[in-house]
């Protein structure tokens, strides 16, 4: 493989980005001594930093590959809202089909962290699903995408915050099917089994066996094809692509089936991970249609952003030179 090759023309490719945006805020902070008022640790703010984060972190990660990225999503008109679109406009994210409710809060993670370590986190957030009208303009932003813009994948984002609804879902994976689209979806338990034929499939290990309802005594490739054909039963979908944290990636598509094992890393922090193994594989996938390759790329890009604290996209010169080390 000329991974040269390959991570240039990730730059003619257009993706699209659907589901739940999130502001990720981080608290720095040390502590000297505990609360006179209560056996809780005073946090000594040192400084406050501001993130992208959930479906606008997948899109981040696409821009950081040089991908022609757009967003789409529901977000409140507050100051996390604001927040976040300048964040994202500033990052290359296309937001201009963003919708701004004055119905909805922008969710905001606000993580509280010492030492390189998080203490706590506090959400504010809706998770109720959006209304018809909410529903009505995203799906016509949606379809006028597809449409004029011609992408090569759609990614739907779930973090179960209410804009993947299951109309929202079905409506735009049949878009996608009619023109011609690729679509990826990183699912969570609420809208699990509504991702009907879509390309590839990406939930990681907990979700499958809670969406499916099983226990899993050996993680093999055996019980992962089968695994993989359960949910072919109820999705009709092309690519199964399982992450199991420290143990790697497990990816089939019917005929090929295989376990990635991960690459040995200096863990720091796992979030933000699955929005870049979706974003990687997508890319990859778009450009290729090589299952392997999609699986084994993501499965390095997942382990390269695990080495940071927090929420960060993937460096596109290091995973290039990951992957012409790992991969040759």
């Amino acid at each position: 493989m000329d991974f040269d090759k390959l991570f240039a023309s990730f730059s003619s490719i257009k993706v699209g980005v659907v589901g739940d945006v999130m502001l990720d805020t981080y608290w720095w902070g040390h502590v000297e001594r505990i609360s006179p008022e209560a056996p809780v640790p005073v946090v000594a703010l040192d400084k406050r930093e501001l993130r992208i984060g959930g479906a606008a972190n997948v899109a981040l990660n696409l821009v950081s590959l040089g991908a022609n990225t757009s967003i789409f999503s529901v977000i409140g008109e507050d100051d996390a809202g604001k927040e976040l679109d300048a964040l994202m406009a500033a990052s290359s994210i296309d937001t201009s089909y963003i919708i701004c409710s004055h119905t909805r809060k922008t969710t905001n993670k606000i993580r509280i962290i010492c030492r390189n370590q998080q203490m706590m986190r506090l959400d504010s957030e809706n998770t109720n699903d959006l209304n018809a009208e909410a529903e009505e303009a995203l799906l016509e932003r949606v379809k006028d995408y597809i449409v004029n813009e011609k992408p090569a994948a759609i990614i739907l984002e779930d973090y179960n915050k209410g804009v993947l609804t299951e109309n929202v879902i079905t409506t735009i994976v049949a878009l996608c099917k009619e023109y011609g689209v690729i679509t990826s979806v990183d699912p969570k338990r609420k809208n699990f089994f509504t991702y009907k034929g879509v390309n590839v499939f990406k939930p990681n290990l907990k979700e499958v066996k809670e969406g499916l309802n099983i226990l899993v005594d050996e993680v093999n490739e055996d019980s992962l094809q089968n695994i993989h054909q359960q949910l072919q039963l109820q999705l009709q979908h092309a690519v199964s692509f399982i992450t199991l944290s420290e143990k790697g990636v497990f990816y089939s598509n019917g005929n090929e089936c295989r376990i990635i094992p991960s690459h040995i890393r200096s863990i720091a922090d796992v979030s933000g991970a699955g929005d870049t193994v979706i974003a990687v594989a997508s890319l990859t996938y778009a450009a290729t249609k090589d299952v392997h390759l999609m699986a084994a790329v993501a499965n390095i890009a997942g382990g390269l952003v695990c080495e940071e604290v927090g929420t960060v996209a993937i460096n596109k010169e290091r995973l290039l030179k990951e992957c012409k080390l790992l991969l040759q």
